[in-house]
C-alpha cells in the first residue's frame, strides 16, 4: 500500500466517524470533523502529513512511497 493511499484511507475513515459521533453523541464532534479537514489542508499546502512522517521515522516506507508493515526485508 502506498503511503498516500493510507493518508485518504485514514481521512475517509475519521470523517465517518465523526459524522456517527455528530448523530449518537453530539454536534460537539464536528470540530473532530473540522480538524481532519485542517489537517487534509495543511498537507496539500505544505507537504507534511504526519502519518507519513511516522512511517518514515519507523522505517516502514521505502523509497517509492511503498509500506512494509513492521518494517522493510
Amino acid at each position: 500500500m502506498k503511503t498516500e493511499t493510507l493518508v485518504r484511507v485514514m481521512a475517509g475513515a475519521m470523517t465517518l466517524l465523526s459524522a456517527a459521533l455528530v448523530y449518537f453523541v453530539s454536534p460537539w464532534w464536528l470540530l473532530f470533523t473540522c480538524f481532519v479537514g485542517v489537517n487534509l489542508l495543511q498537507s496539500a499546502v505544505t507537504g507534511f502529513c504526519l502519518p507519513t512522517w511516522l512511517l518514515g521515522k519507523l522505517g516502514w516506507v521505502d523509497s517509492q512511497g511503498v509500506i512494509h508493515w513492521g518494517g522493510q526485508p
